[in-house]
């Protein structure tokens, strides 16, 4: 069983620290604290530890130390606790962390079960002293969360920015794109990179902006970035902000979502950009950073570009640019077997559909559908309803549903900032403008009337009058270029859920398609 002991942390009480059972020789946890700024540390001998922590003067500011020992700890089991403390007390977001993300545990080891159970428990008697404010399970739903640069990374994840380091060695200038699938952790290695390279003397000379091009997510970054010390919210900015200024670095997260100068919302503040920057008027956002920095990283996925005013493709071509690829699956609990259907699964070619440990489901009622997402979100929380977009948003205008299938009567989402998190999201639908970029546990997707299948010729067809985003289809003369959109559209609505996909198709045609892709279990 864990135990916490309380010390003054100061010189003076160094001999009870040597004293202490578990001072020397045995490996513990500790918590360095004033009243806004922690420290988590491990250590196999604390009395030593912490006279080289009050030789710091960043710890010499924090005044408490709370010490978590047990008989049954290994170095192993230490280390991982001490890692899980780290980044579950960014997100708690009572203080600011000064710890560094090099180095966290990850790897697995004897009985991990076992410790992982014993820091569900110190948890709680951490909130029971409030110490830390949050229960677990709303940490781990929490933006900050999952967005937060204390990660463990994978094996390509370190790889790539190792990769990166040395070509910053190397070159005086660079541009790198990293592509990745949904759930290939790109945001994570985004973040992980930015205060690594801050830490690092060879780097940390650098101004760096993080470019995030998706408002929600821009909004939660800059949360995490203000809860870290080293890093700032203002580092966290807009494609449009980018201009402002001169930077050494520019780390460009969801790059697909970057724009172009068609169907935008704002032609004169645009061109005032390409002005200021000495660019021509056609001049896209990727102009705009590269213009703007040394180097740049793009975390790019060309599946997940939804409508004409996102780059394209070929912009990214014309650019002398340096090329990763993340691979490994660290969302989705079907793992990459699970993604590779979904491809698949649109491009005519249905794959396997048994997932291990992941529920994928195809309901024949849409109320169904809704009312298990709901059970769903009580147990586990942070599940959704989403859709492609297939009806008019009449509430807009005052009207009282959006959606009519049936009997079933639904609305689309009342607000596009962090509408996942929002008070009333469980009862609302989202488009993909809601859930680009953010994780679910489950996910209940509508697919829409605007996309069905001819079994005749064994095609996907688009119907574009039943397709209602008016930015999302205005200047597109070629039908396979809006069946592209909405296609991504719908891979990157059924790529959400962690733990479970399920589906309702309103069009019988493909409706049948996709229950002979996939196994009678994955019927309801």
């Amino acid at each position: 069983m864990s135990e916490i002991k309380a010390f003054q942390f100061n010189k003076s009480n160094l001999p009870s620290i040597k004293a202490f059972h578990f001072g020397n020789n045995w490996p513990v946890v500790y918590l360095l604290h004033n009243s806004e700024e922690i420290y988590v540390g491990e250590s196999i001998n604390l009395h030593s530890r912490t006279k080289q922590h009050l030789d710091n003067p960043e710890r010499r500011k924090l005044k408490n130390m709370l010490v978590v020992s047990d008989a049954e700890f290994n170095k192993s089991g230490s280390l991982d606790i001490e890692s899980m403390l780290i980044q579950h007390i960014v997100a708690d977001e009572k203080f600011i962390v000064q710890n560094g993300n090099k180095g966290l545990s990850g790897h697995n080891y004897f009985e991990k079960e076992k410790y992982q159970a014993k820091f569900k428990m110190l948890w709680e008697k951490l909130r029971s002293m409030s110490l830390v404010n949050k229960e677990l399970i709303q940490i781990r739903n929490s933006q900050i969360f999952k967005l937060s640069p204390y990660k463990n990374l994978t094996e390509d994840q370190l790889e790539i920015f190792e990769q990166i380091k040395k070509i910053f060695t190397t070159k005086n200038e660079a541009s790198i794109v990293v592509n990745g699938g949904p759930g290939t952790g790109k945001t994570i290695l985004a973040s992980y990179m930015i205060k690594n390279l801050l830490e690092d003397d060879n780097f940390k000379h650098l101004k760096i902006g993080f470019v995030v091009p998706m408002t929600p997510i821009r909004g939660s970054l800059k949360k995490v970035f203000s809860k870290i010390k080293g890093l700032r919210a203002r580092m966290v900015i807009s494609p449009a902000e980018v201009v402002n200024g001169q930077y050494d670095l520019l780390v460009v997260d969801e790059a697909h979502r970057l724009s172009r100068r068609v169907n935008i919302t704002n032609f004169a503040s645009y061109d005032q950009a390409n002005k200021k920057l000495e660019l021509d008027k056609e001049a896209t956002q990727l102009d705009w950073i590269i213009k703007s920095s040394r180097y740049q990283i793009f975390f790019y996925d060309k599946n997940q570009s939804v409508r004409p005013s996102d780059i394209r493709p070929e912009d990214f071509s014309n650019i002398d640019e340096v090329t990763f690829e993340l691979k490994k699956q660290i969302r989705v609990k079907g793992g990459e077997k699970y993604i590779d259907f979904i491809a698949n699964l649109f491009d005519l070619e249905p794959s396997e559909s048994n997932f291990e440990e992941y529920e994928f489901k195809i309901f024949s009622d849409v109320g169904e559908m809704v009312s298990e997402i709901k059970k769903k979100n009580l147990e586990y929380g942070l599940s959704r309803v989403v859709s492609g977009y297939a009806w008019t948003w009449k509430t807009k205008k005052g009207g009282e549903y959006d959606i009519e299938i049936g009997d079933v009567k639904l609305k689309w989402n009342s607000t596009t900032i962090d509408w996942v998190n929002s008070k009333n999201s469980i009862n609302e639908v989202g488009c993909i403008h809601t859930v680009q970029g953010y994780d679910l546990n489950y996910v209940g997707v509508i697919i829409g009337t605007e996309i069905d299948y001819d079994p005749k010729t064994h095609k996907i067809i688009i119907n574009k009058e039943e397709y209602k985003d008016f930015n999302g289809k205005r200047s597109i003369t070629d039908p396979e270029e809006l069946k592209l959109y909405i296609l991504n559209i719908y891979k990157t609505l059924l790529t959400r859920g962690i733990h479970g996909t399920y589906v309702y198709v309103v069009n019988e045609n493909l409706r049948n398609y996709i229950k002979a892709a996939v196994s009678d279990t994955n019927f309801t």
